[in-house]
């Protein structure tokens, strides 16, 4: 698989009907390995190694509704009290982040309501801070830990 710009972490292996799959370690399960599936899963290790999120705090495509239609989040982290704290969305090596990928994560965040947003390639990382009592956002330097949120 491509190199992302994360760093690289023992990732194991597997095969689902012949096809390449990778063990997921919050859903305990091997999924099949498509590129935006291996980003997924390096951000993951990202957020749970270097970043401090507590894996039992962390869930991968949490369905929610919004207006009749079911969604997937990529990964969603949580506080010990069960509200959502941060929306990672992510997107295959090869696809480009523009404005659609945000308008995408603002319209799960209209459910969730949470303080940061993540958008990623595994190339490239944007975090945004949404700032509900000033009804505004402010893009940050990088992925804050988890002590941070």
């Amino acid at each position: 698989m491509q190199k992302l710009n994360l760093p690289e972490y023992p990732i194991k292996f597997g095969k689902i009907s012949d096809k390449l799959s990778v063990f997921d370690p919050i859903r305990k399960q091997y999924v099949v390995l498509t590129p935006e599936e291996w980003v997924r899963q390096n951000f993951l290790l990202f957020l749970i190694n270097d970043k401090k999120y507590p894996s039992s705090l962390l869930a991968i495509e949490k369905k929610i509704v919004l207006n009749t239609l079911t969604k997937r989040c990529d990964i969603v982290a949580y506080n010990n009290s069960g509200k959502a704290l941060l929306i990672v969305e992510c997107k295959a090596p090869n696809i480009d982040i523009t404005q659609q990928t945000f308008d995408q994560i603002a319209r799960y965040n209209m459910k969730l309501k949470v303080s940061h947003l993540v958008v990623t390639n595994g190339l490239k990382h944007y975090c945004c801070f949404i700032d509900f009592e000033n009804n505004n956002y402010r893009f940050l330097e990088g992925i804050p830990d988890y002590m941070e949120l």
